[in-house]
């Protein structure tokens, strides 16, 4: 087990040295803010009959490498849905928000609806040595398993929500990486799951890439390895690096 990305202190969670950004030096990965305000949300709000069923993060500031604070809010309750935020807060301000929706769990309809996300002959993700293995020889169908090394609370154990909700953020460099580089850096990502994950591997898959003037969308299937349990969509901006 590798170090947590933050302590829970008084002032707030203070990250760690892994928890720092590779776009921006002195700031924090904004995937880990995702996460945190994931936990928030479903220390808070969650219960075992209700399933977090949509997570929208919005990333529209960089947050300084310093203690944070999450907060959150109910907007509606429900007997069959509930909607809640999250904010991060730092020194400069809100630098990030969620909202999710969880929907009550209930008895699966019959009939069968027909699609073309079925499980995939990806490999055993117990034989691949990498946190982060990508595989696959055709760049249109990227394909990797993650599995996350790191607490991302010093302490605490990733529950299976949390852990959709920090790979769900690969879906960016997945869908909007070039052949040799990747320059969009997303603003938000959107998960959305019909059940949680099993295990400490989550898939993601390619699905797609649209982009014009600099501006891109794309889009992924997450998988378990019993199958898959959702979809992640990010949108990203043009960010070249300096040569």
């Amino acid at each position: 087990m590798r170090p947590a990305y933050f302590t829970l202190t008084d002032d707030g969670f203070a990250p760690g040295e892994s928890a720092k950004s590779w776009w921006v030096p002195g700031m924090i990965h904004g995937r880990l803010l995702g996460g945190l305000m994931a936990r928030q949300l479903e220390d808070t709000y969650g219960e075992p009959g209700f399933q977090f069923s949509r997570l929208t993060v919005d990333m529209f500031r960089n947050a300084p490498f310093e203690p944070v604070q999450v907060s959150s809010v109910v907007v509606r309750e429900g007997r069959r849905i509930r909607v809640a935020e999250a904010t991060v807060t730092t020194s400069v301000g809100v630098v990030a928000r969620a909202s999710a929706v969880q929907l009550r769990r209930g008895e699966q309809p019959p009939g069968p609806v027909p699609t073309r996300t079925s499980a995939w002959d990806a490999p055993d993700p117990a034989t691949m040595r990498r946190s982060v293995s990508e595989f696959g020889d055709d760049p249109s169908r990227r394909r990797m398993w993650i599995q996350e090394l790191s607490p991302l609370v010093d302490g605490e154990t990733l529950s299976p929500f949390v852990r959709a909700a920090l790979a769900a953020d690969m879906a960016s460099p997945l869908a909007h990486r070039s052949h040799d580089e990747l320059e969009f850096i997303n603003a938000d990502y959107t998960l959305v799951l019909s059940r949680d994950p099993v295990g400490q591997h989550i898939g993601l898959e390619s699905g797609g890439h649209a982009s014009d003037d600099g501006v891109a969308v794309g889009h992924c299937t997450m998988h378990d390895a019993e199958g898959p349990i959702g979809f992640s969509m990010a949108v990203a901006v043009a960010n070249i690096r300096a040569v």
